[in-house]
């Protein structure tokens, strides 16, 4: 027997000895070591299933489940419109259902109408917040990234931001007319400083030890942009894109309700002339809709352009 081993044998026979009233016990204290059961190759797959995320319909169905709170209030909104309606019948006319809003979609997709006006008003989203960011992300870059710059141009920016994007409109008729340059012009204007802010806040705040990590790298100025500025600006720029987006959304409604030949906007101002409430909230829930939608898209690919981010 070793000599590390004679302490722990010694406290093994102190043990028996005090546990047999004084008398010596031929066997010294043993430890057994736990034993570890090995799992069956069919519990391995429920564990691995129970890890792994929900793929195919599960996935589909998890989605939709989080859901509950917009069909709760469909529910409610549908039985409070019965009801009222039966106490007075002009509710109906205030507060249509859901149920009469699915009706009015079925009537203007039979007649042509509602996806011609869903095309048009999306394509002047997409082309006027395009437009706003393809200016707005390089000017607010270049903004935070050089002060003298920022300096220079801040005033002029922080001067015609206050104006709203409606006062625009008359302005926007006499230089553009009636149609869809008229109404992106005064959805740029909504979305474009939103836009050029996030961005400028962005490539304004990054970290102060990334750059002087950069820099003790021996990264040029034009380096430390491209590799440290821009990333750490990403996250900013895709804030100012869907805020930006959100309200340009509201400008396109204000634009189509007093000058478009068509558009969502242009189908809730022509209902309102008809008192159809029921189209006038399927505009309105289309526009959610389709702004929903549109934010989605931009959550993924920001997931995907940063996936160092979203892991944080």
């Amino acid at each position: 027997m070793s000599n590390s081993a004679r302490p722990v044998t010694s406290v093994a026979h102190g043990l028996q000895l005090g546990a047999d009233g004084g008398k010596a016990s031929n066997h010294p204290l043993t430890v057994n070591p736990p034993t570890r059961s090995i799992p069956s190759p069919a519990e391995v797959a429920r564990l691995a299933a129970s890890i792994a995320p929900p793929s195919g319909w599960r996935l589909i169905v998890a989605k939709i489940s989080h859901l509950w709170l917009v069909a709760l209030l469909l529910l409610i909104w549908e039985f409070a419109s019965i009801v009222a309606v039966r106490s007075s019948p002009q509710i109906g006319v205030m507060l249509p259902p859901p149920t009469a809003i699915y009706s009015a979609a079925k009537e203007l997709l039979a007649r042509g109408e509602l996806v011609p006006n869903i095309v048009a008003s999306l394509t002047r989203v997409l082309t006027a917040v395009g437009v706003a960011a393809a200016i707005g992300v390089p000017l607010g870059l270049i903004m935070g990234w050089t002060p003298r710059f920022r300096v220079a141009i801040d005033p002029l920016i922080e001067f015609i931001r206050p104006i709203p994007p409606l006062a625009w409109i008359p302005l926007s008729i006499l230089w553009f007319g009636i149609g869809n340059v008229q109404v992106d012009f005064i959805i740029f204007l909504a979305a474009f400083f939103p836009i050029v802010l996030s961005s400028m806040a962005g490539a304004r705040d990054v970290d102060v030890y990334l750059l002087r990590a950069g820099l003790s790298m021996g990264a040029r100025r034009g380096d430390l942009f491209r590799t440290v500025v821009f990333p750490a600006a990403l996250p900013m720029v895709f804030t100012g894109l869907r805020v930006g987006l959100g309200i340009g959304w509201m400008a396109l409604v204000a634009g189509e309700l007093v000058a478009a030949p068509s558009g969502l906007g242009y189908m809730i101002n022509n209902a309102r002339t008809l008192f159809r409430s029921d189209i006038i909230l399927l505009g309105m829930v289309l526009i959610g809709v389709l702004g929903l939608v549109l934010d989605i898209v931009i959550r993924q690919i920001s997931r995907y352009l940063m996936p160092w981010y979203n892991r944080q």
